[in-house]
């Protein structure tokens, strides 16, 4: 739970910056990719931030927890998701 509740807010922080109102539909992608697509997949889309191997490997690792959650917990994170980006881009 602790996971989820630190990824809620890095989001709202990250999407929500008075410099930059509006959600980047990247980041967005990459967030909601985090939480529900499969591991090789996952490296594909993070593959197109060309970001070092070391915060790659950091990125994987945590997913690795994340897919232990069952779906049925993911959901409000998605739907939490949903309605920081609807706030962020009016």
């Amino acid at each position: 739970m602790r996971l989820s509740v630190c990824l809620l807010l890095v989001t709202l922080a990250i999407c929500c910056y008075q410099a930059n109102a509006v959600v980047c539909p990247a980041l967005f992608s990459e967030i909601l990719g985090f939480l529900f697509i499969d591991e090789p997949a996952f490296k594909l889309q993070l593959a197109k931030f060309n970001a070092p191997p070391e915060a790659v490997a950091a990125k994987l690792e945590v997913k690795k927890c994340i897919d232990q959650m069952s779906l049925e917990k993911r959901g409000p994170l998605e739907v939490a998701l949903l309605k920081i980006v609807e706030k962020c881009n009016k």
